[in-house]
């Protein structure tokens, strides 16, 4: 699996933490092109099964399988943020703890019932309530759904940890406002 350079290489986290990010991710963003050329994309639950990106989603046509139909390359990304961070002395000196996780592949529907199965099974233990009552491993809706399944040919994970109170303001100074100074309006 190939990486495409990211700008930000200090950022870049290691192939095992990037699955890592992956595989406990709540949901990602799946982007598709348009027949007009326009980005189109929406959020989705997603599994991380043996290097593939499982989703699911109506099998009434729409938007997303027009997309898919017509050019099956696509994006997909995952994020989780720790919160908002000051380091330097301006509001606008301001930071996110982030970890995100962007990979493009070709994505594929997935017909096998036995597969479809499984995968509401796996579904239902990443996102299911502990402890339901209701009867497990009983999908009488398989037939009304799509499983998709992206098949990565180049990922690349970053992250910016927050960093501990000793090196955020008003500990350390990191203005990065060039020629700036106090406002003396009384804003």
């Amino acid at each position: 699996m190939s990486s495409p350079q990211i700008r930000r290489a200090d950022r870049a986290m290691s192939n095992e933490r990037t699955l890592e990010t992956l595989a406990r991710g709540y949901s990602g963003r799946l982007a598709t092109v348009s027949e007009d050329g326009f980005p189109y994309c929406i959020p989705l639950l997603y599994l991380w099964i043996n290097g593939e990106v499982y989703l699911h989603t109506t099998s009434a046509g729409g938007h997303l399988r027009a997309n898919i139909e017509r050019d099956q390359r696509v994006c997909f990304e995952v994020d989780e943020q720790e919160g908002v961070f000051d380091y330097g002395r301006f509001e606008c000196d301001s930071g996110l703890a982030y970890r995100s996780v962007c990979l493009f592949g070709r994505i594929r529907i997935v017909d096998d019932g036995e597969a479809k199965q499984l995968f509401c099974e796996a579904l239902m233990v990443k996102y299911g309530k502990p402890g339901t009552k209701r009867p497990r491993g009983f999908f009488p809706r398989l037939d009304v759904i799509t499983v998709y399944a992206i098949a990565v040919e180049r990922m690349t994970g970053k992250e910016h940890p927050l960093p501990p109170l000793s090196e955020q303001w008003p500990a350390k100074d990191r203005t990065k406002t060039p020629h700036a100074s106090w406002p003396t309006n009384g804003l």
